[in-house]
């Protein structure tokens, strides 16, 4: 593939707040480790070794091991599982949502940029090993984000009761699912590969944990990487006394809290991602799970009957560290406890949270990772790639709302001058006489002839705007070719990779897909890229 690029900042669909991370605003430093450039590492590294205990590393092995049974696994990912257990092994982490068949099409992108910084990672410091982690969301709870995905426009929906942890949701009901699908595919070679991906992965698999790590393995095994359920009684005794602190103490609520009004005060214009509750746990037992809340000094399982005491919630944890499950606050500090990480790779509203949490981590003396923004990428097929160059488009324009994208074309292209710029000016200089005029005469004047300059620019930027539309009418079928280019590239008015699935994409690229994104994103690169194939 051909690689262009383009500033995060000028695609216009990425946050104030990333935004200003990407350019590492000074005001924001207090929130994060070290900034993800290769250079950064070395210290990340010292610091996790340091602060990693090993033997955390044999309970991790047994753990993914005891996952990956009866799963066919390759030799890379094999070797990558056993060197965890190394003391010179580090991990690069995403997570990831159950999505329906992957859900939107960045969930590709996120372990591509995961796998391919291991490799930059592994030739910057041989002597060290560094293992891809996709870290599965089993435990969330919202079926409605992830029981669908889209397809040529089309929402393919599992429609199902659900409630408690996703992962643990029987897969019946989709082979109604794959019978939608499966129409819409037609009967190509790369249809036949995604009808029997889908058939393979969710009508042969009991549960949605079992499918999605059997459809990542099958997308990515092959690149060594490593699949982890964090749903897992021996993982989560290494949690059981952080997360008396949380339920017993609250020191997030309070520390994530103080952080939140810090990244306030750096600008208002930064969206809080997500806030602390005073517990940040659920309880997780027989397909429910609701949050812990404290009451009169006891303790209450919402929406349920479940109430526990101090001493009967401390002997719960103790006893059954599975049952309790961490919210969006309390994951983060999960993954980093169990894995010897270095990175956090994620999208825009992921990385704003991860922002909020750096001084908890430093209070319980956990490291704090790099964080990097995924690889975001915009690919255009040779036919659209065609059209684009056909029109005498620019790519950044592409990116414009669509009233000035062909408001800015139909001036280009038009025969006739229509930006009013020049005339604008003139009148302005026309009008500073008159004012000067006012000043020396009788300065209650000034506010009539502010009037009139008023009056004139609104005269003039209406006029524009009708010889705007009428050369729109004149040039209606280059407008019509426009607009429906930039409506496949962009579908729904949002990025390509928010909306599509990466099945639409495999149809029009088939097998080359997933090498050629391992070839073409560079987790490193800090810019917004687009793809030619």
């Amino acid at each position: 593939m051909d690689v262009a690029c383009i500033p995060f900042k000028e695609t216009g669909y990425f946050s104030r707040l990333i935004c200003d991370y990407l350019d590492q605003k000074e005001d924001l430093k207090p929130f994060y480790n070290r900034f993800p450039q290769i250079e950064n590492f070395q210290d990340q590294i010292k610091e996790k070794e340091a602060n990693f205990p090993s033997r955390r590393r044999a309970i991790l092995v047994d753990a993914v091991e005891e996952q990956y049974k009866g799963l066919q696994v390759s030799e890379l990912t094999q070797e990558n599982i056993s060197l965890l257990g190394d003391t010179k092994t580090f991990t690069v982490v995403t997570g990831h949502q159950l999505n329906l068949y992957t859900g939107p099409l960045y969930f590709l992108y996120k372990i591509v940029s995961t796998i391919n910084l291991t490799k930059k990672l592994k030739e910057t410091f041989p002597d060290y090993n560094f293992v891809p982690i996709y870290w599965m969301a089993t435990e969330d709870h919202d079926f409605d984000e992830i029981n669908y995905f889209n397809f040529k426009g089309q929402k393919v929906q599992w429609n199902k009761e659900a409630s408690g942890a996703v992962g643990a949701l029987n897969t019946e009901g989709l082979e109604a699912v794959f019978q939608t699908f499966s129409a819409g595919l037609g009967n190509s070679t790369s249809a036949e590969h995604l009808k029997n991906l889908f058939q393979a992965a969710y009508l042969e698999h009991n549960t949605l944990t079992e499918a999605t790590r059997f459809l990542a393995n099958a997308l990515f095994g092959e690149f060594g990487l490593v699949i982890v359920d964090g749903d897992d009684s021996n993982l989560k005794k290494e949690l059981v006394p952080y997360a008396k602190q949380d339920i017993f103490e609250n020191i997030p609520f309070d520390l994530v809290t103080t952080s939140i009004n810090g990244l306030s005060k750096v600008s208002t214009d930064y969206k809080i991602q997500v806030n602390p509750r005073e517990i940040n746990y659920f309880y997780h037992k027989d397909g429910i799970r609701e949050r812990i809340v404290g009451k009169d000094g006891n303790f209450e399982v919402s929406n349920t009957d479940i109430k526990f005491t101090k001493q009967e919630l401390e002997k719960e944890l103790e006893q059954f560290p599975e049952r309790f499950s961490p919210n969006v606050i309390g994951r983060p500090l999960y993954q980093e406890i169990v894995l010897p990480n270095l990175c956090y790779i994620g999208g825009g509203g992921e990385l704003a949270y991860w922002l909020e949490l750096k001084a908890y981590f430093n209070a319980l003396e956990v490291t704090f990772p790099m964080l990097l923004l995924r690889n975001s990428a915009l690919i255009m097929t040779e036919k659209q790639n065609g059209k684009v160059e056909k029109l005498g488009l620019k790519i950044p324009d592409l990116f414009l709302k669509q009233n000035s994208f062909i408001n800015k074309k139909i001036r280009e292209i038009s025969n006739i001058d229509i930006d009013f710029a020049p005339q604008k000016k003139h009148l302005e200089e026309q009008f500073e006489a008159m004012y000067k005029l006012a000043e020396e005469t009788d300065k209650s004047f000034i506010g009539a002839v502010k009037a009139q300059e008023v009056k004139q620019k609104k005269g003039l930027d209406a006029l524009e705007k009708r010889l705007l539309q009428a050369q729109k009418r004149k040039l209606r079928d280059h407008v019509i070719r426009m607009t429906d280019i930039q409506n496949a590239l962009f579908p729904n008015r949002s990025l390509q990779e928010r909306q599509l699935n990466f099945s639409e994409v495999y149809l029009e690229i088939g097998e080359r897909l997933i090498p050629n994104l391992m070839e073409s994103l560079d987790p490193l690169a800090g810019k917004f890229l687009i793809l030619k194939d």
